[in-house]
């Protein structure tokens, strides 16, 4: 009997701790950022972005005027963004620094004037 209730107590601790330990796993992972980008003609607003190293962020990137392009090869993600639609792109920065995004569709003169920035703290 007391070998019985051993069992049970050992296992009851065992579930408690893997609970216990899949809960500070999950409230250690952060949120996701969300973050909306309004792209037109020549520029991205906001066009200078500042996320935390290792926050997954998710750009809502939107247009009203032409088809667009977002690309910010240091994070290897690129959309096109169609007037009218909701472009998402999720990235998560692992690197501390200021990068380049720019669109790299042409959409008229003055398209290589139309980039922003990135920084990415610790």
């Amino acid at each position: 009997m007391q070998a019985s209730r051993r069992r049970l107590a050992m296992a009851l601790s065992g579930l408690l701790l893997g609970a216990a330990t899949i809960g500070l796993r999950a409230a250690a992972q952060p949120q996701e950022q969300v973050i909306k980008v309004l792209a037109r003609r020549f520029t991205y607003t906001p066009n200078k972005l500042t996320l935390k190293k290792g926050v997954p962020v998710i750009l809502e990137l939107t247009t009203a005027d032409v088809l667009m392009g977002f690309n910010a090869p240091d994070f290897g993600v690129r959309a096109d963004i169609i007037p009218g639609q909701v472009a998402r792109v999720r990235l998560v920065p692992e690197k501390v620094g200021t990068f380049t995004f720019f669109c790299d569709i042409f959409c008229g003169s003055g398209h290589e004037t139309m980039n922003g920035t990135i920084t990415v703290a610790a």
